[in-house]
């Protein structure tokens, strides 16, 4: 336990901050904060002001708005003031809006301030509301305390005393979901599942179901924890919290299929989260889901700008999950994707300062550019100086480089750049467990496939007319090996198995893609025609869609499967 715990702070000595573009704001908050006792009240009315005055001094109430200013929202700003350790859990924080959509209100809630005021406030609540909240910090002051200082033993040992106190009980609420967080944070799963459960009886706030779950499922308790997950995900507060926990459960236990459901889920209920998009981006690409991951990395760079995330490399990022796509695209669409990634390197070079910093990832992406547009010989021009050191460049960096290489038939040089990589995961728990995974695949794949999805459709397109469907085989199962949810190969692949089978040329390793391909098929989304066409070749080939092994995931996830 913590020797000696600073008293709270006086009323009188409290300081306050509102940051809010409006004057009304203001005049609304400040003579509430006067006439309760706080007299050290300070206006910031843009993001710059605010942060001056943060580097100044210490506040222990902010009121932040999310118009803060034109560039700047107050849900980015309230992220880095976390993240500069300006907002701590002893600090009393209220935002306000007018927006109260639900993706703002799933990522302020995220962010855990202490309340969250609609606009235009009501004065006749304010103070009522300002003197509850302050009353919390001083009470409660000495369990924050501890929970800041990360000492959830001592925060649980003042935490079960307040509970004993009858003034308290107005607190009671949250003083018991700060002994449930505790319970996780000390590991003690069995003993955070048993409190939980006890408070379910009694009470319904989402926090308590969240928490039991969270308990059964570090347990890996999954089918206990169904039930309740299902009633989760149907309430409207708990369902994207719901969705990160199950992610988080099954990238731990290596599902990255249902991780990346999860995840994806969570995202359009959240979508401001960098991290949790950073995360998706990660696992659409685990999942080669290229275009998935287009719509990940571009959401980033949307919600990172003006934010502590915002950078170059966001941008250099869409260019290369552009140009992936291009590389699985049939010829019309993938002009597209190379035409959008032009367009993005020729803004990139009207600023000097960047062409300087990235001069090497730039020539590394127009090789690529090059490489899908047939003109190799160019290609390997501009990057035969590029050298396979890693330690200088981030990991994307060197992924795109590993991909350069490869698709000039640089081999040697990709499997040294990919040697390179896995040594920079080891400092990064989440990555170390999805890209160690995928780069473990790309080995194998670039070992075993020598060309590119878009080189492998033209081969099989040649070999097909030829009549040469064991070569086309080959051809499209690596395409498929590369591109697991480009349809058009998936389809193609199962139609010459169909002739193979006709030929009376079926072998082991045809039925083995036939289960492969018709896992992927059953469970994207299909038109009509290409539904009909499925169901042809899977009587053709005596498969059954609605096997258990086949059957599509519904709800959370496939209880069969899963």
């Amino acid at each position: 336990m913590l020797e000696k715990i600073p008293a709270p702070t006086p009323r009188e000595n409290l300081r306050a901050l509102i940051i809010d573009s409006q004057n009304l704001v203001h005049s609304v908050i400040k003579p509430a904060l006067h006439s309760l006792g706080v007299s050290y009240v300070t206006s910031a009315f843009n993001e710059f002001h605010a942060k001056r005055l943060y580097h100044a001094r210490h506040y222990d109430i902010v009121f932040l708005s999310f118009n803060v200013s034109q560039d700047r929202d107050g849900f980015h700003l309230f992220e880095e003031l976390k993240y500069l350790n300006f907002i701590k859990s002893t600090t009393t924080v209220v935002f306000l809006s007018a927006e109260t959509s639900s993706e703002l209100v799933n990522c302020v809630v995220e962010l855990q301030p202490d309340d969250f005021w609609v606009k235009p406030l009501k004065r006749s609540l304010i103070q009522n509301r300002l003197n509850y909240l302050l009353q919390i910090k001083f009470k409660l002051h000495k369990m924050l305390y501890c929970m800041q200082a990360n000492e959830y033993s001592s925060a649980m040992y003042y935490a079960e005393r307040q509970l004993k106190d009858a003034s308290l009980k107005e607190y009671h609420p949250k003083i018991r979901r700060l002994i449930g967080d505790c319970l996780i944070k000390l590991q003690d799963y069995e003993g955070a599942q048993r409190y939980f459960e006890t408070l379910s009886s009694t009470m319904k706030q989402g926090w308590v179901s969240i928490g039991l779950a969270n308990s059964l499922l570090l347990q890996d308790k999954l089918e206990e924890a169904q039930d309740l997950i299902d009633k989760l995900v149907a309430r409207r507060d708990t369902r994207f919290l719901t969705y990160d926990l199950l992610a988080q459960y099954f990238i731990e236990k290596g599902k990255f299929d249902l991780a990346y459901e999860q995840t994806r889920q969570a995202s359009k209920l959240a979508p401001r989260n960098i991290e949790r998009n950073k995360r998706l981006w990660e696992l659409a690409r685990l999942n080669h889901d290229n275009l998935g991951q287009l719509t990940a990395v571009k959401s980033m760079e949307k919600n990172a700008k003006n934010s502590i995330h915002d950078s170059p490399q966001l941008t250099l990022n869409v260019i290369r999950t552009t140009i992936d796509v291009a590389t699985t695209s049939a010829d019309e669409e993938a002009e597209q994707y190379i035409r959008a990634a032009e367009h993005e390197i020729e803004k990139l070079a009207l600023q000097p300062e960047l062409q300087k910093s990235f001069d090497e990832q730039l020539s590394i992406l127009k090789a690529r550019i090059l490489c899908c547009n047939g003109k190799k010989n160019v290609a390997e021009a501009l990057v035969k100086d590029c050298s396979t050191d890693t330690l200088d460049y981030t990991l994307e960096d060197n992924l795109d480089k590993m991909k350069a290489f490869h698709e000039l038939g640089m081999r040697e040089k990709a499997k040294s750049v990919l040697k390179g990589l896995k040594a920079q995961l080891e400092s990064d728990s989440f990555r170390s467990i999805v890209v160690s995974k995928y780069l473990e695949e790309e080995s194998h794949q670039r070992e075993e496939i020598r060309f590119t999805p878009k080189e492998l459709k033209g081969m099989a397109a040649t070999n097909y007319k030829k009549s040469r469907l064991m070569p086309t085989f080959t051809n499209l199962l690596q395409a498929f090996t590369l591109s697991p949810r480009d349809k058009q190969v998936a389809f193609n692949l199962l139609k010459v198995i169909v002739e193979l089978k006709e030929r009376d040329e079926l072998e082991d390793n045809h039925v083995e893609a036939i289960d492969k391909v018709v896992k992927v098929l059953v469970n994207e989304s299909l038109t009509k025609l290409q539904r009909q066409r499925l169901e042809q070749y899977a009587e053709k080939l005596d498969v059954n869609l609605h096997a258990e092994k086949y059957e599509i995931a519904s709800g959370v996830f496939n209880r069969k499967s899963g």
